[in-house]
């Protein structure tokens, strides 16, 4: 695999605890996409696990972000919240459909979140992952997923998300469990402990260690860290923190 891209970034980027302390005093809420996909080089969509968006909304997002900025999105729960996921076609051809090529090239990972309580079963498992969706409207789609209990750290699942060339999320957690296997051709990471009497988080030690994690996963292809959940507050200070180290500037 070629040296990969290392992407960083938050979920989401409406929030109130951010204004006057990540976005400037006096920034009007319509800009804060603008200004936060200058300070940080991706953002993971959240508002897409809960609803659907409308062409131009994803057009918009576009439009308002630079060249090299990078979304990931977050599907929509309709397709993963269910016992059998071998019958969420129907909801993961609505998802896939909305608009998503409309990001063009800012378009990065499809994140697929399961329910803590989803286990591993290899059959139903293997048949979600075959109905995951390889394009929209012509654009490449990337997907990872997010799975969040101890039954899926076995190596049937690795083996099959590396037939489908499918990421499985690590996940920094105190309760999830940790999976670092190389199954696609880039890595997904979710930082989720972030402390509030941190300013940045992570302490400088712990980010001096994500960020040689962080290079290490980009010999494998692209990577995308997100400081998610955890101290929330924090995760902008700690998304930029850990782009200096990463870029050396």
């Amino acid at each position: 695999m070629t040296q990969g891209r290392i992407f960083v970034g938050i979920g989401g980027w409406t929030f109130e605890p951010w204004r006057g302390v990540f976005y400037p005093e006096g920034l009007v809420q319509r800009r804060e996409l603008e200004f936060a996909s200058r300070a940080l080089t991706s953002i993971e969509i959240n508002g897409t696990y809960y609803s659907t968006f409308k062409p131009a909304s994803w057009a918009k997002w576009r439009d308002e972000t630079p060249e090299g900025f990078v979304f990931s999105v977050k599907a929509s729960r309709y397709c993963t919240n269910r016992k059998q996921l071998a019958e969420a076609g129907e909801s993961i051809a609505r998802f896939a459909a909305q608009g998503l090529d409309e990001l063009q090239g800012r378009l990065g990972p499809v994140n697929w979140q399961f329910m803590e309580t989803k286990k591993f079963d290899a059959e139903d498992i293997d048949a979600f992952l075959k109905l995951l969706p390889r394009e929209a409207a012509g654009l490449p789609l990337r997907h990872a997923l997010e799975v969040r209990h101890p039954s899926f750290q076995d190596p049937r699942f690795y083996d099959l998300a590396r037939r489908h060339n499918v990421a499985v999320v690590y996940a920094d957690h105190d309760r999830f469990p940790t999976i670092d296997e190389p199954t696609a051709d880039f890595t997904y990471a979710r930082l989720m402990r972030t402390r509030e009497d941190e300013a940045t988080g992570y302490d400088a030690k712990e980010l001096t260690r994500w960020t040689k994690q962080a290079k290490t996963w980009a010999e494998r292809g692209d990577a995308f860290v997100y400081f998610i959940s955890g101290a929330k507050q924090r995760n902008p200070a700690a998304a930029q923190a850990l782009i200096e180290r990463v870029t050396g500037k």
